[in-house]
């Protein structure tokens, strides 16, 4: 282990802003990582010294770990702000989850729609089902959104309102699913939900400020001080086409408690007018591309989804899943339409980040990327493949041959892992969410949640990371853990590279920003089946304490 030492004659005079003192500072510094310091100083929102120094404020932290703010690479944070005021249907049962419809219905004036999520088919015994619905919410219009964010249940009503009570429609990408008559069974699966868009979108500006800031105050109370928002404007993921303007409104009002990356839906870039010469054959207007804004909001990805859920059963694998013989998921367009997508996102100078959970999804969304940089090259473009979720072995050494950025979830394991482990059997557990394979193919790994599909907070994350085992208590993928040192580091400096901001943030040494959490134990040196009940003590973001 290194620690930091530094002459005094490098802050000869300097009075900062803040100092933290008394500490166990995890830099993240140092060819190993492992640069430990005991002070940190702050002036104009950046680290300035690793030592004492004269400073306006002094916090004796008693011996508590400074470690680089947490940086959350994929979640959706309108959407968890948003879930806050629905329904919380991280329920037991389907009577528990009937139950809590009628509750909220009771509430309700009869033409209120009735709105849940976070419901999981795997731990209810199946899904709601629309005539119960019709039961506990009176008639009403009922919308249960499923974890994944790949699928819901509405209700009869709502069916109606989309012409699809009696009967189902096809949709490109999706599923209106239907019981053995033909009949709608209110699930719909994948793009199918944007059925319901011209009921429910969009929301209102107002609101996803709102849900923003909600989102924005519980995150800072976890140690969370970056995140990437993964899908705005438009899709079946989208809030809003002005999805964007809401983020810049909560800025403007300070409401935006945290620094925000935003990928972008590919269903709203278009073909646009430039000169041929120019390449930008797909955008926005005035060619607004990845990387317009500054260190407090910034234009990210360009998000496109190629297939769907592991434990909804929809994403796109090459052997069957081993609990629905005949299955294999499916992809959410046609192969060469999302292709092409890809090869004109990246065209016009985009990041791309793709949704790739499926083993035949990877396949297509690598050849793509292959692609791409041979017909035209990018240095160091660091294309994205969210999820990475069933990554045979040789994907794994593709994706580091081509520098692609895999953005995993090892807090799955911990929350649906025991759904993950019916859907792939064991002979194929060990490819779900991997860590440590990434890691010795020489990946920098970053660190997410995708909240809401499950519980964001990222010390649940690292200890997941590191102890892979499920809610269940079985092992998923063992030889996959990391260290404590390694899932923190993913945590911050891993996920800041994915985002090429490592030179600013991601580690606690001189020039950084100061985004800074203070905890109660170190995750690197812990005992494993700790990690999770390490608690965030105070929040620093831009040297300003925001929590705590």
């Amino acid at each position: 282990m290194s620690h930091a030492r530094f002459s005094g004659n490098r802050t000869s005079g300097l009075r900062a802003d803040l100092l933290l003192t008394n500490a166990r500072v995890r830099t993240l510094g140092g060819p190993d990582h492992d640069l430990v310091a005991s002070s940190v100083a702050v002036l104009h929102g950046r680290v300035v010294a690793l030592e004492n120094v004269p400073a306006h404020r002094v916090i004796d932290l008693d011996g508590a770990v400074v470690v680089p703010g947490f940086h959350d690479a994929h979640n959706h944070m309108a959407w968890y702000g948003l879930s806050l005021a629905e329904v919380d249907l991280r329920l037991p049962s389907l009577d528990h989850v009937y139950a809590a419809v009628a509750e909220r219905a009771a509430a309700l004036p009869p033409d209120a729609w009735v709105v849940g999520a976070g419901y999981d088919e795997n731990k209810l015994g199946g899904h709601p089902d629309r005539d119960a619905l019709d039961r506990a919410a009176g008639g009403r219009r009922v919308w249960l959104k499923h974890a994944s964010g790949h699928m819901c249940v509405v209700s009869s009503a709502v069916l109606a309102d989309l012409g699809i009570a009696e009967a189902a429609v096809e949709v490109p990408g999706g599923l209106v699913v239907t019981d053995p008559a033909g009949r709608p069974t209110g699930l719909l699966q994948e793009t199918a939900q944007s059925l319901l868009s011209r009921l429910v979108l969009p929301y209102p500006v107002a609101t996803l400020v709102d849900a923003i800031e909600r989102a924005g105050r519980a995150y800072l109370a976890e140690g969370i001080t970056s995140v990437v928002e993964a899908g705005v404007g438009g899709g079946w993921i989208g809030k809003s086409p002005v999805e964007v303007a809401a983020y810049q409104a909560a800025r403007d009002a300070g409401r935006l408690p945290v620094r925000v990356e935003l990928m972008v839906a590919a269903d709203v870039l278009h073909p646009l007018a430039a000169h041929d010469e120019d390449g930008l054959t797909a955008g926005l207007d005035l060619g607004i591309r990845t990387g317009l804004g500054d260190d407090r909001l910034r234009i990210g990805p360009v998000k496109v989804f190629s297939d769907g859920s592991l434990i909804g059963h929809t994403c796109a694998l090459s052997e069957d899943f081993a609990d629905t013989p005949g299955s294999r998921g499916y992809l959410q367009d046609d192969a060469g339409a999302l292709r092409a997508r890809i090869l004109d996102a990246h065209r016009s100078g985009w990041r791309v980040a793709a949704h790739a959970i499926g083993d035949a999804a990877i396949d297509l969304v690598l050849d793509s990327y292959d692609e791409a940089q041979r017909r035209w090259p990018r240095p160091d473009v660091r294309h994205r493949v969210e999820h990475f979720g069933v990554a045979r072995p040789d994907q794994v050494a593709r994706a580091a041959a081509l520098g692609v950025v895999p953005v995993p979830q090892g807090r799955f394991v911990g929350e649906i892992g025991d759904g993950m482990l019916r859907a792939l059997g064991p002979g194929r557990a060990g490819w779900a969410y991997r860590g440590r394979s990434l890691l010795d193919a020489g990946i920098v790994v970053p660190a997410s949640s995708d909240r809401p599909v499950v519980d964001g907070r990222p010390l649940l994350g690292i200890h997941d990371l590191v102890n892979r085992t499920t809610e269940g208590g079985q092992p998923l993928g063992r030889e996959e853990a990391m260290t404590g040192l390694e899932a923190l580091t993913a945590y911050t400096l891993g996920s800041a590279y994915a985002s090429h901001q490592e030179h600013d943030r991601g580690q606690v040494l001189p020039g950084r920003l100061a985004d800074l959490a203070v905890l109660s134990e170190d995750p690197a040196t812990v005992e494993p089946s700790r990690i999770r009940d390490i608690e965030v003590l105070r929040t620093v973001l831009g040297g300003e304490v925001v929590h705590g």
